[in-house]
């Protein structure tokens, strides 16, 4: 017998050796409120179907939790990818990226729109591979055995990741006789999963996926046509490449031409910095004012300071300022749901200043601008002062810059707006797409625990907090930018790997963060780790991993 304690019912209970969550599950008659589609156990996710040998600490979760989705999301991906293989066994599928509440997905060739007729019986065959409710099982063998079996499959993205891997055992999954590789775990049967929905996209299809808030329907359609073309463009890139996943990357790294490609996707950044600058350029004298906002560890700092340079090499004077500077006082900082003071709020600005300012600015005065200190948590006044001449632009940076109810006494005209964010457009495979907020997270654990003495464990435990001020905050207006900048660079995990390994492994097992910690761990493994020695010290990259020639 094995003792288990279930968190979801904070209770212990002795089991049977070798028993499975799913029946430990079905006993404890756990009454949650969405459909089961996993269970952490001692912090590790695992499926239903995972057997327990040794006393253990489990918690049943859904869809609404971040791991839970995760499971959902890999799960539905492959419903698809099976339902294709069996109308279409001649084609392929390929998940590219998060788009619209959903993951825009296509079939063969990008540039050949998907007819409805196909969207139809494509979600007619999820539909029924779903209701069929078929067994998804989990298979281990030894690596070649797969490799082999997926290039008998034409699965060629597939077999090459692995022969990447240098393991000699690995795991894929399988419904009926369709087989397939997901980073991570699944639900145990087709059923668990019943809600999506297939609509045309440009020329593919958009899977839409199940609402977190509520996993009784889609989530809701928001269209993002300027994320869109620039995650395309992207694309478009690796493809001349001859790069989309990440085992064309190892193989790179294997043949030691990986810096070139590093050289290349630094001379794309400092292209695209030098275009944005040149369309700023062009529009003046009457966009006086460079709004940037993106998300957490975006590289906007960096950017900024790019962009600064490359505006003076158009002949344009840039003028920096600090929204932190229009901090309300602490103590007036609007509170959250849970009492705490919300510094991601808009109001945690002092609207009246700001707006005031700006507008005597634009208007050519000079201004003394307020200075904000942190440690205190007040405003100071220390005689600094700023006024637009003929021939200068004035950067803001900040979260909220491109929300139109910060400045609505600028008009429009006034200002060129910018969005940063880091929108990886490499996957695992043609059916594992990697998270842009994973590459975010990944960036910030490394700079935090490198110049802000915070671990790893901190800044997971953080994360959850600034997702969902980027959720209400940032996401809503990013389709406001007259421009988008992808800051993310096709080596950088790579880099990233050898710097946040040993960081995260500091993450004590017995914490909630452990969850997290364990799988970026896992997920970095997929890449051949390669030295940043010659990434420039101008990089975007630098800002987090230190010797940028910015201060």
């Amino acid at each position: 017998m094995v003792t288990i304690y279930c968190k979801n019912t904070q209770t212990f209970k002795e089991y049977p050796m070798g028993i499975s969550l799913l029946d430990i599950y079905n006993d404890l008659q756990i009454n949650l409120p969405n459909q089961v589609v996993a269970a952490r156990v001692n912090y590790k996710v695992e499926s239903l179907n995972f057997r327990i040998y040794k006393p253990k600490n489990i918690e049943f979760i859904d869809v609404t939790s971040p791991s839970g989705n995760r499971v959902y999301l890999r799960s539905i991906s492959m419903i698809m990818a099976k339902a294709l293989s069996e109308i279409r066994p001649e084609s392929h599928l390929r998940i590219e990226h998060p788009i619209c509440h959903g993951y825009y997905c296509c079939i063969d060739n990008r540039e050949t729109k998907v007819s409805e007729s196909l969207i139809d019986e494509l979600r007619s065959k999820m539909q029924e591979i779903i209701a069929a409710d078929m067994p998804i099982v989990s298979e281990e063998r030894q690596t070649m055995t797969v490799i082999e079996m997926f290039r008998q499959r034409g699965l060629m993205d597939k077999a090459i990741l692995f022969e990447t891997l240098g393991v000699p055992y690995v795991r894929y999954f399988r419904i009926g006789d369709y087989i397939d590789h997901y980073n991570g775990v699944l639900v145990p049967s087709t059923n668990y999963v019943p809600v999506f929905d297939l609509q045309s996209y440009k020329n593919g299809i958009l899977l839409r996926v199940v609402d977190r808030k509520n996993p009784t329907q889609v989530a809701e359609f928001v269209d993002e046509p300027k994320m869109f073309d620039i995650f395309n463009e992207f694309v478009r890139w690796n493809k001349l490449m001859e790069l989309t996943n990440v085992g064309d990357f190892n193989k790179i790294c294997r043949d030691h031409s990986v810096y070139d490609l590093l050289k290349g996707s630094e001379a794309l950044h400092e292209k695209k910095i030098a275009q944005i600058a040149d369309m700023i350029a062009h529009r003046q004298p009457e966009s006086r004012f460079v709004m940037i906002s993106g998300p957490s560890s975006s590289g906007k700092t960096t950017f900024s300071k790019r962009l600064s340079i490359q505006l003076m090499v158009a002949g344009i004077k840039p003028i920096v300022l600090s929204l932190d500077n229009y901090f309300v006082n602490r103590v007036d900082t609007p509170l959250d749901e849970n009492g705490e003071w919300d510094f991601e709020a808009l109001n945690a600005l002092d609207l009246e200043l700001l707006n005031d300012q700006l507008v005597r600015i634009l208007n050519g005065e000079e201004v003394e601008i307020p200075y904000y200190d942190f440690t205190t948590g007040e405003r100071r006044w220390r005689g600094d002062k700023v006024q637009l001449t003929p021939g200068s632009v004035l950067i803001m940076e900040g979260i909220h810059a491109l929300n139109p109810d910060m400045c609505p006494s600028i008009p429009q005209s006034a200002m060129f707006k910018i969005y940063v964010s880091a929108l990886t457009t490499i996957s695992l495979d043609s059916h594992n797409w990697i998270p842009t907020d994973d590459t975010r997270l990944l960036r910030r654990i490394v700079r935090d625990y490198k110049f802000r003495n915070y671990s790893a464990r901190e800044t997971i435990q953080r994360w959850p907090s600034v997702r969902r001020g980027e959720e209400r905050w940032i996401f809503p207006y990013q389709e406001n930018a007259d421009v988008m900048f992808n800051s993310a660079l096709l080596f950088e995990l790579a880099v990233l790997r050898k710097h946040a390994e040993p960081i995260l492994a500091d993450v004590p097992q017995y914490c909630e963060e452990y969850t997290e910690a364990h799988r970026l761990l896992k997920f970095l493994k997929y890449f051949i780790p390669i030295h940043g020695h010659e990434i420039p010290a101008t990089s975007l990259l630098r800002e987090f991993l230190g010797g940028s020639s910015f201060r």
